[in-house]
């Protein structure tokens, strides 16, 4: 019998891995971002803002819950108790969606851990909800037969939580006595046991300090080793399909061998296991998983990869909702369209309340993505992409992807085309319904990319012949469709 690999903490070792084949399959993934952090109702980033005075969140929260120094964020924890969460109701509603992939936030930069963490006390079986949510995630997840991970963003704590200092967040343990939290340490909670970086008030610092430029800030050994317990603790009591690293290339990585380590210890776990990361150069994405936040590639990339992205705030807000700001069904949809047929995968937040649930804008979204999906999946699921990923204004001229992405946003057209394949098919899929034919240049004779023959085109959800014939400069079909599968030769 052949000796599984051993991967080591090295770029040269982590290369060898390859990508999991479930995963370019899956395309489209649901994400429950949700921890404490959704209890206000007041968007992301709170537990670090309440303490910011002259933000939005700071006046909230003490219109709300009372000045910082007596009610901080460990407060806002004892609060959460998910006291309407059902996440087999949840799940199922995911499935129904058409989501192959499920994945479940484990701890946010607020650094509480969202399951039975023996090393950090600070943890949602203890505090909170007093459940363990990851793990309930992960067995409705599993039932619904669908792909599960987790997200781990924590690493930032140390520097993330500077605004706190000026309040609770240099209380000790002795501190609790006879209160909510007796037993607990806050310095456990907040990591600031340590001074903060100069300007750390400004987001330009925190931004900037994400990348750990300089030693001096560093966290210390104590804190990155618990962070890597914590870390592979939770792949191996629940060992995900995928971990998401918010981080910029892998937790820590610049700070010593901490990140390196990780990922070899959670690929020598199982040989499903894909490791997300972000900002990655062209080595580091054979190695890892490219993750873009917010964004898209710009064209089709060698490795699979991954787009990040909210229906919303990635914290829920109560304003998003009454505003009805959420993407639309058609947006995401789009987003997909483009995203799988540039060799990636589409992983969608759909924000959740404090006690648990999901708002009706959110259910109708929902709603619309599975009936369009379940008409038009098999030009996304299990495709790959073709030799152009597709014509049109967005593929002419298409936004500037940033370091870490924050290039979503532009106009989708009926224009706008993107392709796939599988076997003997092409799918070419509009970005917007069409008002009248659809005009597909890149088929054209003159473009001299098909090196076989159409057979047939029909559109998908509907039987009905389609009129259609291939011209010098376009393939033209008299046909208002979204999708439309075209056969050829084998």
């Amino acid at each position: 019998m052949e000796e599984a690999v051993q991967f080591t903490p090295s770029w040269e070792s982590l290369e060898g891995r390859g990508t999991p084949e479930w995963f370019p399959r899956a395309k489209f993934g649901l994400w429950a971002h949700w921890g404490p952090q959704c209890q206000p109702g007041f968007g992301d980033w709170y537990a670090r803002k309440m303490y910011l005075p002259g933000t939005e969140a700071a006046e909230f929260h003490r219109k709300r819950y009372g000045h910082p120094s007596e009610f901080g964020f460990k407060d806002v924890i004892n609060e959460w108790t998910a006291s309407r969460w059902d996440p087999e109701e949840l799940v199922s509603l995911y499935a129904r969606t058409g989501a192959r992939y499920f994945v479940a936030m484990a701890n946010h930069h607020d650094n509480l851990d969202l399951w039975d963490s023996p090393h950090h006390a600070w943890n949602s079986v203890r505090v909170g909800p007093r459940r363990d949510v990851v793990g309930e995630w992960a067995a409705a997840a599993r039932a619904h037969g669908l792909r599960f991970g987790v997200s781990v963003h924590a690493a930032h704590a140390w520097s993330w939580y500077e605004p706190s200092q000026g309040y609770d967040g240099r209380l000790t343990q002795a501190d609790g006595v006879g209160t909510w939290w007796d037993g607990l340490d806050p310095r456990e909670l907040y990591a600031q046991n340590h001074p903060p970086v100069p300007g750390f008030e400004q987001p330009k610092t925190v931004n900037g300090n994400w990348d750990w430029p300089d030693p001096e800030h560093w966290p210390d050994a104590a804190y990155q080793a618990n962070f890597k317990a914590r870390t592979l603790q939770l792949a191996q009591a629940y060992r995900p399909d995928l971990v998401y690293f918010d981080d910029t290339v892998l937790p820590l990585h610049q700070c010593g061998p901490v990140g390196l380590e990780i990922a070899a210890e959670l690929y020598n776990l199982h040989d499903d296991l894909i490791v997300c990361g972000k900002v990655l150069d062209e080595r580091q994405r054979r190695a890892l998983t490219w993750d873009v936040e917010r964004g898209a590639a710009d064209r089709i990339e060698p490795e699979p990869w991954q787009t990040c992205t909210c229906l919303g705030q990635w914290h829920y807000d109560d304003r998003v909702f009454a505003e009805h700001r959420y993407k639309s069904a058609a947006e995401v949809v789009g987003m997909l369209a483009d995203v799988v047929s540039k060799n990636g995968n589409l992983l969608l937040s759909v924000p959740i309340t404090g006690d648990g649930e999901i708002d009706s804008d959110e259910r109708a979204i929902l709603a619309g993505i599975g009936e369009w999906l379940a008409v038009n999946g098999e030009a996304i699921f299990d495709t790959v992409p073709w030799k152009v990923f597709g014509e049109g204004p967005s593929s002419d001229d298409p936004p500037a992807l940033k370091e870490q992405g924050f290039n979503e946003g532009g106009a989708m057209t009926a224009a706008d085309i993107r392709y796939t394949a599988t076997g003997t098919a092409l799918y070419a899929t509009a970005l917007a319904v069409p008002d009248g034919p659809v005009v597909l240049r890149r088929l054209g004779r003159a473009a001299g990319l098909l090196d076989r023959e159409i057979t047939a085109v029909r559109a998908l959800g509907d039987d009905r012949p389609v009129t259609w014939r291939q011209e010098e400069q376009a393939l033209v079909i008299e046909s208002a469709a979204q999708v439309h599968r075209i056969e050829l030769t084998g």
